[in-house]
């Protein structure tokens, strides 16, 4: 898959603890043009160590690479993420949405309720709102790559590439080994901000990074290497008319 905005959706988890969280894919992109092979956003986490119990699992996934120190979580607070987060691996958005926004009003600093409650906007196609909850959790847990690569991802959609770069570079500066925002920056660099050779070199690391390779993202890098830039530009213009 490429970057984590492959077209088949990817699950991760959320965690609780002030800012511990792995993210879900929450969505594909709109399939692109068959020279890029639809590509979308990577959202799962890279393999770490297992998070502590206080940092509750919003599905069933690996943690991140870092995380902050544990920070006291109460049990009402602990009880009330269970429930949300029960709701939504059972289906129950609304009722999961409703979880989340009543933990971020009472416990602010609960970075991955911000971060669960804007993967629930960005599924629902509330840019605006996924925006400003991601960027809360960041701003709660600014040492979580996966806050960063999710709000990379949902900066992404808005069409605000500037900001999706400076949050992958965010998140792969906290885990350099974090291999979906490696590839989510590739998938930016190379399908939106139009330089090759900066994907290229993005996707030779996550090759580097993805345990036993990507059969995918390896075609990707040779259909990249053979690309013409006519070709390239015949694609930019369709893409200008849909």
């Amino acid at each position: 898959m490429r970057f984590v905005e492959t077209l088949a959706p990817l699950t991760a988890r959320l965690l609780l603890a002030a800012g511990s969280v792995t993210i879900a894919a929450c969505g594909s992109l709109p399939s692109m043009p068959s020279m890029f092979g639809g590509r979308a956003d990577a959202t799962a986490p890279a393999p770490t160590a297992a998070a502590s119990a206080t940092q509750a699992a919003f599905t069933t996934s690996t943690p991140p690479a870092r995380s902050e120190p544990d920070r006291p979580v109460s049990p009402a607070a602990q009880r009330a993420f269970d429930e949300a987060r029960r709701a939504l691996r059972a289906g129950r958005t609304d009722e999961a949405e409703r979880g989340f926004r009543a933990l971020v009003q009472s416990n602010p600093e609960l970075g991955g309720a911000h971060a669960n409650l804007g993967l629930i906007y960005r599924q629902a196609g509330k840019l605006p709102e996924a925006v400003a909850a991601l960027e809360q959790a960041v701003r709660v847990s600014p040492q979580q790559p996966l806050f960063f690569n999710q709000l990379g991802v949902a900066y992404r959609q808005q069409g605000r590439f500037t900001q999706a770069r400076e949050a992958y570079d965010a998140a792969i500066a906290l885990d350099p080994g974090y291999a979906a925002a490696v590839l989510n920056l590739g998938i930016l660099n190379d399908l939106y901000l139009s330089d090759g050779p900066t994907a290229l070199a993005l996707y030779d690391r996550y090759l580097a990074l993805a345990p036993g390779g990507d059969a995918v993202v390896a075609k990707w890098v040779v259909e990249l290497k053979n690309r013409k830039p006519a070709a390239t530009s015949a694609v930019a213009a369709r893409k200008e008319k849909e």
